[in-house]
């Protein structure tokens, strides 16, 4: 029986060391994040407050830039070191922080969305275009002043008088105000 609860107490207590491999980081909204995966690459260093294995992240190195500008010299330009003596962050390769790819990935969903809000927009004035003529051959047809007649829901031939003439005109000149205006 004591073995047993042994196996037990070593059981709960290798869960809580793994439950210790969290990461936890506060986001930018300002919530604390607790997570088994790495943060995102755009939240800064200062804001990451615990990796796995209980440590706290790397204090971030001071930029040689504003150094080198105090000196005269230009970011990132090369500086003569004493022999023996350690490199300095001056010489250190400049990274830049974007991604080539993720731009060039961006660029072409921008192109893609902005190809496909063009064909909307063709398409729109496409229909508009032939709405506005079909409504300019009705306004027509309708101040002709010839005797018109249309099919009734039985299938009977009726002639159109005055009332559904100017109905069927209004609505006509309420397309030509909308769609050939433009």
């Amino acid at each position: 029986m004591t073995l047993h609860r042994l196996l037990v107490l070593v059981c709960a207590a290798s869960w809580a060391l793994a439950a210790s491999a969290q990461w936890q980081w506060v986001d930018k909204d300002g919530r604390k994040v607790f997570s088994d995966r790495p943060p995102p690459t755009d939240v800064p260093a200062k804001n990451i407050l615990k990796q796995p294995g209980g440590s706290l992240p790397p204090a971030p190195r001071p930029q040689a830039a504003p150094a080198d500008a105090a000196a005269g010299m230009q970011p990132g330009a090369a500086v003569a070191a004493r022999p023996g003596a350690p490199a300095s962050a001056a010489s250190a390769p400049q990274l830049s922080g974007t991604d080539k790819e993720l731009q060039e990935r961006k660029a072409q969903a921008e192109a893609a969305e902005a190809a496909r809000k063009k064909a909307e927009e063709d398409r729109i004035a496409k229909a508009r275009t032939e709405n506005c003529q079909r409504a300019r051959q009705q306004q027509a047809t309708m101040t002709s002043g010839q005797l018109l007649s249309q099919v009734n829901a039985q299938g009977e031939r009726v002639f159109v008088d005055d009332a559904t003439r100017a109905a069927e005109l209004r609505r006509a000149e309420a397309v030509i105000a909308s769609d050939c205006a433009r």
